[in-house]
């Protein structure tokens, strides 16, 4: 973990560069997913040293929708900046799609996403609209064009220190070779971080790390029930990978809780059977959610001004 106290000194956009420059000898990054504000701070509250800002579960919470490239920029901008205000200066890495558009558009997204205090910016090379890494049906632009959108991220960056992440999903339109000749040039256009896209076996995930990891930090998709094996985190470290993420562990969670109570209200007309299984999801009380979201400290700040 990074020490609070010396977080103050550094920004956001520091702070992720430090630790996934440490990454070789402190062991990968974990960045589990969040879809709002809300799951954002529980990761933050539950000592993580950084947030993911999931595409996935920004849809399916913002409009009840696939992630099949329905939202907007500005739409997943609010949500950062509604993520990155309520975790502090915890780093926030966000998925910015395809970056809208083109070249110019990319440099737009992140100058946006930059104001809204994200400190990691991930940027995929498919065509729009785009589809879940994990779904079928995904096609990718020439890689000409996605190394220009990459140097024009690069070049949009008013904080240097901005982590530009670079997705291929060419390993389900091309293979795996092609994948990893495309992140290859994404490398030499600027890309700070490497980010293969859904490979479907372990052998694959052995030969995107033999080619890949060393000098670049590399992203590893630990997507829950998704197409790429869902390998131990020891064996992760072991290929070097740099940062791990979980995309959509806290959605499935969130869903599944609330599934929970529903079915015990619509049965028994109270929740008070969801409340008072010890075999269910373990439902906070009251005073621990409104401790949990900030009622004390605003409380504090209130009394000081009546």
């Amino acid at each position: 973990m990074v020490n609070a106290s010396n977080r103050a000194s550094r920004t956001p956009a520091g702070q992720l560069r430090e630790l996934l420059t440490a990454a070789p000898s402190r062991g990968p990054l974990l960045a589990p997913g969040a879809y709002d504000a809300l799951s954002a701070r529980l990761v933050a509250d539950a000592g993580f040293d950084c947030v993911y800002m999931t595409g996935f579960g920004t849809t399916a919470s913002l409009i009840g929708q696939p992630d099949i490239g329905l939202l907007t920029a500005t739409e997943m901008a609010d949500n950062a900046r509604r993520i990155a205000a309520a975790i502090g200066d915890t780093p926030l890495i966000a998925d910015a799609d395809t970056g809208y558009g083109n070249a110019l558009n990319v440099a737009r997204t992140v100058e946006t996403y930059e104001r809204a205090g994200v400190a990691g910016i991930q940027l995929e090379d498919q065509v729009m609209p785009k589809r879940c890494g994990h779904m079928a049906g995904k096609q990718v632009i020439p890689t000409s064009e996605m190394t220009g959108k990459i140097r024009a991220a690069c070049d949009a960056r008013r904080d240097p220190d901005t982590v530009i992440i670079a997705r291929t999903d060419a390993v389900a339109t091309d293979g795996v070779d092609a994948a990893l000749e495309r992140a290859r040039a994404f490398r030499d256009a600027g890309a700070d971080v490497l980010f293969v896209e859904a490979p479907t076996g372990e052998a694959d995930v052995e030969k995107i790390a033999d080619t890949l990891a060393a000098g670049t930090p590399l992203l590893f998709n630990w997507a829950e029930g998704g197409k790429t094996p869902p390998l131990p985190l020891s064996r992760l470290r072991e290929l070097g990978f740099a940062l791990v993420l979980y995309p959509i562990g806290t959605l499935l969670a969130a869903t599944a809780g609330v599934r929970s109570l529903l079915s015990a209200l619509r049965r028994d007309g109270t929740p008070a059977a969801a409340l008072n299984d010890s075999q269910s999801v373990s439902l906070p009380g009251f005073e621990e959610f409104t401790d949990l979201v900030g009622l004390p400290a605003a409380r504090e700040r209130e009394a000081r001004y009546t």
